[in-house]
């Protein structure tokens, strides 16, 4: 590692897959892979001899990103400064380069070309977190625990029900990132203020000898720049699923205190550096504080998206920042996530145990429907029974404190009531649930 580094993105956070994607090498390299499409536009369109196909990319392909900003640091502006290097490297064809372009024709061109490189590489690994799921899904799909509202016990779940919950969510954040693709991966390719009008009516040509070439659709119509409100899609569902994995990091954390025990976190590591015996969540903690930082960014795109006119600069200094570190940030999200459910342990035992701490208070919605089919009002009912729960002597069980009620005690026997209030017996349709919410994710896996 650089000791000089100051960026965690460049060393710590993030994979070396999303790294290089959004490093200046490769972005220098889409910007000219732009420049490139847009001189054979010019060809096609009658601006540039046919002998300058593909020439920008022959004849800047060995251009480095140091030669580029050594360049800026004069000029003060980086697709200028480009472009000057082009046109002096690319000789006779270097006059046409960047011809009728606006710098953001080749920017917001080369952000959505990024993008896309970008998403595959979190949806290959989102696909792998919705699968996991999957499995613990229908491996779990029958152990029981408690349901939890406001950090209290409630109607009894299973592990399989709970997990098929996130992979609902999960594959609805697969879904929202596909379709912002289809707003924000575009190209550009319109001129100074989006009209067009340096290519004297043949605009619409280049664009679409472009669009062909780099295999992505054009905006239909733009200012300077491409709308930002595409971009603040693309940042604003991935915050979302940010939100999601942070859900189910808080869900780890809660589950694996110590005085819970359901699930936890089993990888060899040290737990802590002063107490040996401590098996922290650590994993699951990065996820919820990088979901912060995610979370942050959607705030600075949806303030891009009110330029000046046909554009100010205020964008474009934030968008630097923003993009790659939102892709750095999710990117190392979702490793910690597969790395979560790869090292998941699920305490079943313990599970069963939580459920006998409320001693039957669980199943107090189903003793009140018991009531109702014996010919109480519903609210009569509730009311009976919140009383009886609070009611509730030491070590005495739900059924016990039923029983001692002269008016339950008319109607129920011990061995009745003990047949209908156990938490496997009041599940609903879990099964189905779980089994219809993972046919439809698996449907989208495979259409997506």
């Amino acid at each position: 590692m650089n000791k000089d580094v100051i960026c965690v993105f460049d060393w710590r956070y993030g994979s070396d897959e999303m790294r290089e994607i959004f490093s200046l090498k490769n972005i220098v390299k889409t910007y000219i892979k732009v420049e490139n499409a847009l001189m054979n536009g010019l060809i096609d369109a009658g601006f540039a001899p046919p002998a300058c196909r593909d020439s920008v990319v022959k004849c800047g392909g060995n251009i480095s990103p140091e030669e580029v900003y050594e360049k800026e640091k004069v000029l003060g502006h980086d697709i200028a400064s480009l472009t000057y290097i082009l046109g002096e490297v690319c000789g006779e064809c270097g006059k046409y380069v960047h011809l009728g372009a606006t710098s953001y024709d080749i920017v917001d061109t080369t952000w959505s070309l990024l993008i896309k490189q970008a998403d595959d590489v979190l949806i290959s690994k989102l696909k792998k977190i919705i699968e996991k799921l999957i499995e613990l899904a229908k491996n779990y799909a029958n152990y029981v625990e408690p349901g939890r509202t406001h950090g209290q016990h409630a109607d009894p779940i299973t592990f399989g029900f709970k997990f098929a919950n996130y992979i609902y969510e999960l594959t609805r954040s697969l879904e929202r990132i596909k379709d912002a693709e289809k707003r924000t991966v575009k190209i550009k390719m319109s001129g100074a203020v989006g009209t067009m009008a340096a290519w004297n009516g043949k605009g619409l040509e280049i664009e679409e000898s472009v669009s062909k070439q780099l295999n992505i659709e054009p905006h239909l119509i733009s200012t300077q720049v491409a709308p930002r409100d595409g971009l603040a899609e693309v940042i604003s569902s991935l915050a979302i699923l940010a939100s999601q994995l942070d859900r189910f990091a808080l869900e780890v954390r809660e589950l694996s205190r110590t005085e819970i025990n359901e699930m936890y976190e089993y990888a060899e590591r040290i737990g802590s550096s002063t107490m040996p015996h401590k098996r922290n969540p650590v994993t699951a903690e990065r996820i919820s504080g990088l979901a912060k930082i995610m979370r942050s960014f959607v705030i600075s795109t949806l303030e891009n998206i009110p330029l000046m006119h046909e554009r100010d600069l205020t964008n474009s200094s934030s968008e630097r920042v923003i993009l790659p570190h939102a892709y750095l940030t999710m990117d190392q999200m979702m490793d910690d996530m597969i790395k979560l459910l790869n090292t998941l342990y699920i305490n079943t035992e313990a599970a069963k145990k939580n459920l006998e701490i409320t001693k039957g208070a669980t199943l107090s919605e189903k003793l009140m429907l018991l009531l109702v089919e014996r010919g109480f009002a519903r609210h009569e009912a509730h009311k009976k029974v919140m009383q009886i729960s609070r009611a509730l002597k030491e070590g005495e069980s739900l059924i016990d404190a039923a029983l001692r009620d002269e008016d339950i005690s008319k109607l129920f026997t011990r061995e009745e009531l003990e047949r209908e209030l156990k938490p496997e017996k009041y599940l609903g349709n879990y099964r189905e649930l779980i089994e219809r919410t993972i046919s439809y994710a698996e449907k989208r896996l495979h259409e997506l």
